[in-house]
């Protein structure tokens, strides 16, 4: 009876399976769009912050014990950084203790904090990172464990009553860049004076120094009373292993990086050395580089990263467009689309005609064929590169200007693969991050200076060509002549004439040649230089923004030539300043352009102050070998001038050669130059003609009568 009136089990089965499918479907299709950040059974959050493989938080979680997260503390590897942020293009994000250190009235230590961070395999990023710190009349440095030896450091010299919110340019907030592959390190702030009278300037109690991201601190008047309890937000930067791609590669059981993924070597900026390496998703694919079957397909039919104008049809790691019935092309919209076709008459013409060409070839016609079509990609793929390159309009602006001597040449591929025997390794002559440098000898036998450039953007073609041909017009002895170019490769070879001597740097720091820079020639090469980037400014409105001892060259008779135009920019007329992303050295680059991004002409004055203060002490602006009471070059140089300490850091040669009065003139122009305000700073037609009036009352001056004598240094070189 209960049969015939209820529905049994089996029948109810029967009813539900379709539902029961869709279900196990839907489920699959949702486990398989949610993409797996941790080994399978492994929690990947510690609170709201995500913790993806090859880090982890259990045991058997994780890589291994350098990657270990501990959820309680939020440290990493048993370090002292507090996890924010993990990301898989190789940065964290976290936190970091300050150093401090305060004083009572009598300037008596009360309480200090000197923290000592060791990072594990990690290093603080020197891209995204600065030292920072905070107090009037304050200094803080970062130092390697004992015996690794580098370290730099920044002063805030000013009393408490003219700070500025938001100011970090010296007034109670100083801050620099930061070395590059710091793992271990400790932060140490203190009065600059460490006791000594202050004067009349406001009194605060305590100074700080800190690592922080960039733009991750805006100082506040009232952050020189209390700092102690802050903490800011820091990038390292991390990897896996500390071999190459291709050492990795060799034993694939130890090899992270799994199915549809790339291998990126990491490197250092300092000397290029491998850090290891770490894992990207293909392009096509999403996910976890570090996982088995981590980076799943993204499927760019979906939504809006496909380019197709009608079919979308998705497959692994990329997508195929198609055309409807009746129309033929490649679908995309940026190639050829879609067309109608002509019918199958003449469609079936041009397959017969089509057959019967290629069947009828020879192989010698094949061979032919072949070598033709190579030669024609090979000049069509220079036809791209010049017109890409911007060759076009320089065409018809050497056409403009074929009257003046002194125009740029345009020169074919072929013949600088000549001149350097195809770019062979043996013929570089330098390298930077802007391009390769290689020795040529052209065809008329003449020596040039080859430079392959890295690609440009298309937006800034025209600035590019203008930049040529506005270099290739200065005449001025003093700067390396631009010869010509070439646009006929993927990325543009400029040709210069080729200076024999090396360069400043060489001369200041190599013992081989210390000794021929007397303190007459290092006052020559000054004035040469600075006549040479008047000269420039002035007539063309450029500024060099990469001013260092490296790109100033010498020739056999000591004629400084500036070179290296590779990241100039114009200052349009009437305008006084551009804003631009920050390029240049770290050490010569202007602080504020540093951090406003506002270029003017009195940034290269302040790195030529840099190049000044070179000459006088032979020092180089970062080294690895200056006592903790150093600073970085500019700040200790200041320092040292102000507190009438200029003799412990002039080089020997300039003590020996120069005359009193010359050398406090030089330096207290070197000082000007290095004002941390543009506006305070001379201009450069200024600075040349200073240099100009001391070298001319310098060769007037009897060498013999005022030569500087060590038991009286003290006094001459004492500056108010």
């Amino acid at each position: 009876m209960a049969k015939s009136r209820g529905i049994t089990t089996g029948k109810l089965l029967k009813l539900l399976h379709p539902f029961i499918i869709l279900i196990v479907i839907l489920s699959r299709t949702k486990a398989a769009s949610e993409v797996a950040l941790s080994l399978p059974g492994c929690p990947d959050k510690c609170g709201n912050i995500t913790i993806p493989y090859p880090f982890g938080i259990i045991e058997g979680c994780y890589l291994n014990k350098k990657y270990h997260v501990n959820c309680s503390t939020l440290s990493v590897s048993e370090t002292r950084f507090k996890l924010l942020h993990i990301s898989f293009d190789g940065y964290m994000r976290g936190l970091l203790p300050i150093g401090y250190r305060c004083y009572n009235t009598a300037h008596k230590i009360t309480i200090s904090q000197e923290p000592k961070i060791q990072l594990s395999r990690f290093h603080v990023s020197s891209t995204e990172n600065l030292l920072t710190v905070v107090g009037c009349d304050a200094r803080a440095n970062m130092k390697t464990a004992k015996g690794e030896g580098y370290y730099t450091g920044c002063l805030s010299m000013t009393g408490c009553d003219r700070l500025t919110r938001g100011s970090c340019l010296g007034m109670g907030c100083s801050q620099v860049p930061v070395p590059p592959y710091l793992t271990r390190f400790r932060i140490h702030a203190q009065s600059n004076t460490r006791g000594e009278n202050v004067g009349n300037w406001s009194y605060n109690n305590c100074t700080y120094g800190f690592l922080v991201e960039k733009g991750g601190y805006i100082f506040r008047k009232k952050d020189v009373d209390n700092l102690k309890k802050r903490a800011f937000p820091v990038v390292l930067e991390w990897s896996v292993d500390y071999i190459t791609c291709e050492e990795a590669q060799k034993n694939m059981s130890t090899y992270a990086c799994q199915e549809n993924s790339v291998c990126l070597d990491t490197t250092t900026e300092s000397n290029r050395t491998y850090q290891g390496y770490r894992c990207q998703c293909a392009k096509g694919y999403q996910g976890n580089p570090y996982l088995p079957n981590g980076c799943q397909d993204v499927d760019e039919c979906q939504g809006a990263q496909h380019d197709c104008k009608y079919d979308c049809s998705n497959i692994n790691g990329s997508y195929n467009c198609s055309c409807p019935l009746g129309q033929q092309g490649d679908g995309r919209k940026d190639g050829n689309g879609c067309s109608y076709t002509q019918g199958i008459k003449s469609l079936g013409n041009s397959v017969y005609w089509g057959i019967s060409m290629g069947t009828s070839a020879s192989f010698l016609l094949t061979f032919i064929i072949y070598w033709g079509l190579r030669q024609r990609q090979i000049m069509k793929s220079r036809e791209r590169f010049f017109k890409k390159n911007g060759g076009l309009i320089l065409q018809k602006v050497l056409f403009e200007s074929k009257q003046s001597s002194h125009v740029a040449k345009i020169f074919a591929a072929r013949d600088l693969e000549k001149a350097t025997n195809n770019f062979n390794k043996t013929n570089i002559i330098g390298q930077g991050g802007y391009g390769i440098v290689y020795k040529g000898t052209l065809s008329d036998k003449t020596t040039v200076a080859i430079k392959k450039a890295k690609s440009i953007d298309e937006s800034q073609i025209e600035q590019f060509i203008n930049e040529v041909i506005i270099l290739s017009e200065i005449s001025h002895p003093n700067v390396v002549k631009l010869l010509g170019c070439c646009l006929e490769t993927q990325t543009p070879l400029l040709l210069y004439e080729f200076v024999t001597n090396k360069t400043i740097f060489h001369h200041l720091h190599e013992q081989d040649f210390i000794s021929s820079m007397t303190f007459e020639r290092r006052l020559n090469i000054a004035t040469q230089t600075a006549e040479a980037l008047a000269h420039i400014y002035s007539t063309t409105q450029i500024i060099h923004r990469d001013i260092k001892s490296l790109n100033i060259l010498l020739t056999d008779d000591y004629i400084a030539k500036v070179s290296d135009f590779g990241i100039s920019r114009f200052i349009p007329i009437d305008e006084t300043h551009i804003q631009t992303l920050v390029h240049g050295t770290l050490g010569y680059i202007d602080p504020e352009y540093f951090r406003s991004g506002i270029l003017t002409d009195k940034s290269d004055v302040y790195s030529f102050g840099m190049v000044l203060v070179e000459l006088l002490t032979s020092r180089k602006v970062f080294s690895h070998d200056r006592t903790e009471s150093d600073l970085g070059l500019a700040a200790y140089f200041i320092s040292s001038l102000e507190r009438g300490h200029l003799l412990q850091v002039l080089d020997d040669k300039v003590k020996n050669d120069g005359l009193n009065e010359h050398i406090r003139y030089f330096a207290r122009l070197a000082k000007d130059c290095l004002e941390l305000e543009g506006k305070k700073r001379p201009n450069m037609v200024r600075v040349k003609e200073e240099l100009n009036e001391l070298r001319q009352s310098y060769l007037k001056s009897s060498i013999m009568s005022k030569k500087i004598k060590h038991d009286d240094l003290y006094e001459i070189l004492y500056f108010d």
